[in-house]
């Protein structure tokens, strides 16, 4: 595998920064589709630990749910989830035309770093465009009416690089109610502003902790008020979903919460987060 990858050897600002801005205002790389993908949508937070991650994960299985072929590609080159989330925990191969193949789990086709290099490289500034040029353009994906993108946490210049360079359908916002998570969210939401990408909505994870015995609610990182939440980034709700042992539990061993055929709360969300997502698709081919 690292022969497809030659970048590899083995060897709280609220607001964004000038030269951040400046990389706005430069003339802009034409924006692209992914190959054989009719809209883009990407996950993104200001913040790492909000569980961005998460929710891009039960969004493509939501989505996948209701009818939708669905690709999921991560491009966090830092700290890459999916292959644990989507139990997936093999290297991907190269088909003979030299696009990587994605790997598919639940009907969904998966492509992560982690699936092309072992962990502990210590990746440096065009290391980092070069790896995600071959996660966008490189790999071979099937007739997918959706990729969902779940993207490195924060707003710097790969973040930028990355929204600049793809025609996406939308942006979805993942923040905790706490007042910390939420300065960055905003953040996030002013970044896709300036590169004229829409913002489909926030979800609202960690809003809350469920008691399994007596089922009372404790607002641990803020109340949560989803009304306060939306008005302050000037978008709409996609869902809202609070600390329950469940969602952890089918991160760490990447089980899909929908397969249960019992209905819940939690898989109406999902269900419901990303019906709300594909109202902005472009029409089934």
């Amino acid at each position: 595998m690292w022969r497809i990858l030659p970048f590899v050897s083995r060897t709280n600002f609220s607001t964004i920064s000038q030269h951040q801005g400046q990389m706005m205002k430069r003339g802009l790389p034409k924006r692209k589709l992914i190959p054989n993908v009719d809209n883009i949508v990407v996950v993104a937070s200001g913040k790492g630990g909000v569980g961005k991650s998460t929710i891009a994960v039960n969004l493509s299985h939501g989505l996948r749910s209701i009818g939708y072929r669905v690709g999921l590609l991560d491009v966090d080159i830092y700290g890459p989830s999916l292959p644990k989330m989507m139990n997936l925990n093999h290297k991907a191969e190269t088909g003979n035309d030299g696009l990587i193949l994605p790997l598919i789990n639940y009907d969904i086709e998966c492509m992560s770093m982690g699936f092309l290099v072992d962990s502990g490289i210590f990746w440096r500034g065009l290391m980092v465009m070069s790896a995600i040029e071959t996660l966008l353009y490189k790999v071979k994906w099937s007739q997918r009416d959706v990729i969902v993108i779940d993207m490195p946490p924060g707003t710097g210049d790969t973040h930028i690089s990355i929204v600049q360079r793809l025609n996406l359908t939308g942006a979805v916002i993942v923040t905790t109610p706490q007042d910390v998570a939420l300065i960055d969210a905003r953040k996030c939401v002013e970044m896709f502003s300036k590169v004229d990408v829409r913002v489909l909505g926030v979800v609202i994870n960690m809003s809350g902790f469920v008691c399994e015995n007596c089922g009372s609610h404790t607002d641990i990182f803020g109340d949560g008020n989803e009304d306060s939440i939306c008005r302050d980034l000037d978008t709409s709700l996609l869902a809202k979903f609070p600390l329950l042992k469940d969602i952890r539990l089918s991160g760490d061993d990447g089980s899909c919460l929908l397969v249960d055929s019992k209905p819940n709360s939690i898989k109406q969300s999902i269900t419901k987060m990303a019906k709300k997502v594909s109202v902005n698709f472009a029409p089934k081919n």
